[in-house]
């Protein structure tokens, strides 16, 4: 089982505006939200986490000069112990409800591809890009979390009493992230030990984890072992009440909408579904259908067929696969129902198909038996905040 160990965490000094300072992840970001984060902001997080210009070829060596620097002056601060840090999120659901998960942040083990403890729940798309790898490379540092579930259950209960608030932000979505720091001895032994005894599975983050152990390997060849052994992480545990789960839509191209109603038809009952408006996040999951998004921005149900699609995994983007095995179709994907509307509508895409969320127990059985969902099948929300916690391998 992995190694989750603490660490004398990087973070923003006392008094900083964390809502102006920290950045969601940087692959959820465009260039036009790196620039308006940099100028929220003079020390926003993604001067170093995203180096500028992207055609400058010293960017990296820059991005670790200015994180140096802003360590020299007093903008971030290095905790003189290690520590764990517990990270809250309190946010409203699509519908309107009102939700609260924790996690913790801590270091886990790189292991090897394939060796059990750190497992992957999907097959990944290629990366061709060594972008991560040159950062760290550079900056000597984790910058943002590989997002895990634990599978120990009781994890929960270890993180639920507070600790020492070390930071605290509001996002673009009006999510509230709350930081806090663990330093107790005893606690620290429990949720290490907790998050030990059992597999994580990656939720999110499968580049940032292979680019670890690319990493971990150079830094092996050179020094030995190490703390690029291991890499941040944010682990919760695998159960309904820590989990907000989105789906991720397919965008399809080389084929016109009633193309892909015809290749489609075979495998799905259809009936129109009317205009396609935001409530159709829910409305796929109580119709238990896909739905088909036209030009026009009106949908049509996709209700699977069971007898076509025996042996084949109950999820939506396994459906698709299958259904379209034989097709020659491009698929991309896309987060977000009106996004999907918006890409149609304006001829980017010939057409999207709108799919359920993935079940809390498809997750837990892919945990369980070495399975792998098709890629982009779970979209986990809200986001973490990068910048709160910075883990520095030096």
């Amino acid at each position: 089982m992995p190694r989750f160990e603490p660490f004398p965490a990087l973070r923003y000094a006392p008094g900083t505006d964390l809502s102006a300072a920290a950045a969601p992840p940087y692959d959820v970001l465009s260039a036009a939200d790196v620039a308006t984060l940099a100028a929220r902001h003079e020390r926003n997080i993604v001067r170093v986490d995203v180096p500028q210009p992207e055609d400058d070829p010293e960017r990296y060596e820059q991005a670790a000069r200015t994180m140096r620097s802003w360590e020299d002056e007093g903008t971030l601060v290095r905790d003189t112990t290690p520590s764990f840090t517990i990270y809250r999120m309190r946010f409203r659901t699509e519908d309107g409800t009102e939700r609260e998960t924790v996690g913790v942040l801590g270091a886990l083990e790189v292991v090897d591809e394939g060796a059990g403890g750190v497992l992957p729940h999907e097959r990944t798309t290629p990366k061709a890009k060594t972008d991560r790898l040159d950062l760290t490379r550079a900056t000597e540092a984790n910058l943002s979390p590989v997002w895990g579930l634990s599978l120990t259950g009781g994890l929960t209960e270890l993180l639920v009493a507070p600790a020492e608030v070390v930071g605290t932000c509001t996002d673009e979505q009006g999510v509230v992230h709350t930081v806090e720091r663990v330093d107790d001895p005893a606690r620290i032994e429990a949720i290490s030990a907790a998050v030990a005894s059992n597999p994580v599975l990656i939720a999110d983050g499968h580049h940032r984890y292979a680019i670890s152990r690319t990493y971990r390997d150079e830094r092996r060849g050179t020094d030995g072992p190490g703390p690029w052994d291991l890499t941040l992480t944010y682990v919760g545990e695998l159960v309904e009440s820590q989990l907000s789960i989105d789906a991720i839509h397919r965008l399809y191209r080389g084929v016109d909408d009633a193309g892909l109603l015809d290749l489609l038809s075979p495998c799905f009952d259809a009936r129109p579904a009317g205009p396609v408006d935001a409530t159709f996040a829910a409305r796929v999951v109580s119709e238990g259908a896909l739905c088909l998004v036209h030009p026009d921005g009106s949908g049509t149900w996709l209700t699977p067929r069971p007898e076509a699609f025996v042996g084949v995994r109950a999820l939506d983007g396994a459906l698709l696969e299958h259904a379209l095995r034989d097709a020659d179709v491009e698929v991309t994907y896309q987060h977000g129902v009106q996004h999907v509307v918006d890409a149609v509508a304006s001829g980017a895409v010939a057409a999207g198909v709108l799919i359920r969320p993935t079940s809390i127990d498809e997750i837990r059985r892919t945990a369980h038996e070495g399975l792998l969902m098709p890629p982009k099948s779970t979209f986990f929300t809200p986001k973490l905040r990068t910048g709160l916690v910075v883990r520095p391998l030096v």
